[in-house]
């Protein structure tokens, strides 16, 4: 076992952390934290979803068609903040699945109206509720009003 005294960070931060490691810098980087504290979010999400097999990007892609029928799909795409390549391969995944049905646009014959399906619209309603048990699993050791500065903080962070 490493007896050193753990360092400090310029932000006061011990550097030192389980098993002896020395983190260095990255106990000071937000991103260090935000990729540590998302993979703790994804790894619960998949498990409360693995009945299911929905990840947090079909989720979410399922929540925005359901609150905006007819969407298509690069208004979905921006709002979620992906790539169109990336959006039209998720659709796809959920048409397979019988979950969404793309229409042709009234107002640009080029583009896909998008829609929940009955089966999608059930499976998104009974999905939101497991979804709110997970947020307050991950966010049991914040209070609310932390939560929503949490929440305040990381969308000045994501500029949304």
């Amino acid at each position: 076992m490493n007896d050193k005294p753990a360092r400090e960070s310029e932000t006061g931060a011990p550097q030192r952390g389980r098993g002896g490691i020395d983190y260095g810098m990255l106990t000071e980087l937000v991103g260090y934290h935000l990729r540590r504290a998302q993979a703790t979010v994804f790894d619960d999400f998949m498990r409360t979803m693995a009945r299911d097999g929905v990840t947090p990007g079909q989720f979410g892609v399922l929540v925005l068609i359901q609150g905006n029928p007819g969407s298509t799909q690069s208004a979905i795409a921006k709002a979620l903040g992906v790539e169109r390549s990336t959006m039209v391969a998720v659709i796809d995944r959920l048409q397979e699945q019988g979950l969404v049905s793309r229409e042709v646009a009234e107002r640009d014959r080029r583009s896909y109206a998008l829609r929940l399906t009955d089966a999608g619209a059930a499976l998104t309603t009974r999905l939101r509720k497991r979804v709110r048990t997970h947020e307050r699993r991950i966010a049991a050791a914040l209070s609310e009003d932390e939560k929503r500065t949490l929440i305040g903080l990381l969308r000045r962070i994501g500029k949304s």
